[in-house]
């Protein structure tokens, strides 16, 4: 399966919902860099592939249904961009995207929920 590849920073959060619900574990973990900090669920770190596909293969198995929030302007600094939405609870998500060598991007550190 060819995957989509994030061309700007917000790519990833469309990306996260078509992933998280079609239950693709292995295109949620190709959202993030090889050794990208995830802090979900709530409290707990996953750091690497290794450990976000053990969160993501948790999450996929109880079968959310994810429904786009409000992304907000990506703040990009050359290869680094901060993205954050607004979901339909209310939490936030922060995110911190690289832009690799390809001229795509990653995320490197991922809070997906805030609670404002």
């Amino acid at each position: 399966m060819t995957r989509k590849v994030a061309t700007e920073p917000n790519d990833l959060g469309k990306y996260f919902i078509e992933h998280g619900n079609a239950g693709d574990v292995d295109g949620l973990v190709a959202l993030y860099e090889p050794d990208a900090v995830l802090a979900f669920p709530p409290g707990n770190l996953a750091s690497g592939h290794a450990e976000i596909r053990k969160v993501y293969e948790q999450f996929v198995a109880a079968a959310p249904v994810l429904m786009p929030g409000r992304q907000h302007p990506a703040l990009v600094s050359g290869d680094l961009a901060l993205t954050v939405s607004t979901l339909t609870t209310g939490e936030m998500t922060v995110e911190v995207a690289r832009r690799q060598a390809d001229g795509s991007w990653l995320w490197v550190v991922d809070q997906p929920v805030l609670v404002p």
